[in-house]
């Protein structure tokens, strides 16, 4: 119906094992963040593969990129278009897999974000 996209960040992927900090708005989640307004837990230790058939198994997402150690997945909301870009980096020295879901556009997402990796977290868990 609507389309409220946006542009598709530049500061995606992962730098010296990190993926970019949360931008200060609320509508980000990050488990590299130290900030507790952003911060979300991990996920397990799991494949990219894994990851991807989670993503699969939900609405509205989309892969775009993918390495041995890395995922970038778009979301888009059903009725208007937003486009959330949500990340994995598979830490294997960390034992974890760190997350960061951020809306492109608008200053709140209702806790869309944060829902969204803790749905995800159910479908990839042990």
């Amino acid at each position: 119906m609507f389309n409220f996209s946006g542009k598709r960040p530049q500061n995606l992927g992962v730098k010296d094992g990190q993926l970019a900090s949360p931008p200060g708005t609320p509508n980000c989640v990050s488990s590299q963040s130290q900030d507790p307004r952003f911060r979300v837990d991990p996920l397990p230790l799991v494949t990219i593969s894994e990851i991807k058939m989670a993503i699969a198994q939900m609405e509205r997402g989309t892969v775009v990129a993918e390495t041995e150690d890395y995922l970038y997945a778009e979301f888009k909301s059903k009725l208007m278009g937003f486009v959330d870009d949500v990340e994995f980096y598979r830490d294997a020295t960390a034992g974890v897999v760190h997350v960061r879901s951020a809306s492109r556009l608008g200053q709140s997402d209702l806790g869309v974000n944060r829902q969204r990796i803790e749905a995800l977290r159910a479908l990839v868990q042990p």
